[in-house]
């Protein structure tokens, strides 16, 4: 007879099989239960702390970045080619224009420079302090 039917066969617990353990079995099926209960009432419990740290680290970052390049961005320019002052005889400001294209430059460029930024940002860890389940 070929190896392949002298194989063991799968054994099925008998836990299952026996109708006998009908105490195991529901003791087992009330743990399991009890245990996928807890797991959801804890997560609902967690999951709006969480949202919120995670907004707010998220609103952190870009708050830093958005300086960063910003202030990047503003000195390779100067004030003096963003705007410029019209005077009359006697010296007195009479119009302040703005050169549009200079600032449209500057805007674009800070958008690009913060999208560059945060595309180049990788996971950041989000801790949340067992005290904060705690509170009112």
């Amino acid at each position: 007879m070929p190896k392949i039917y002298s194989r063991n066969k799968i054994q099925i617990p008998s836990l299952i099989v026996n109708i006998k353990n009908k105490r195991k079995v529901i003791l087992i099926m009330v743990f399991l239960t009890a245990i996928i209960v807890s797991g959801k009432i804890m997560l609902s419990a967690i999951n709006p702390i969480f949202e919120t740290l995670c907004e707010d680290k998220a609103k952190s970052i870009a708050t830093m970045i958005s300086n960063e390049q910003a202030t990047n961005v503003m000195r390779e320019h100067s004030y003096d080619e963003l705007f410029t002052i019209e005077k009359d005889t006697n010296g007195n400001i009479t119009m302040i224009k703005s050169n549009v294209i200079p600032i449209n430059e500057i805007i674009s460029d800070v958008a690009i420079k913060i999208q560059e930024e945060i595309d180049k940002q990788g996971r950041e860890d989000i801790e949340i302090a067992l005290r904060k389940f705690y509170r009112n």
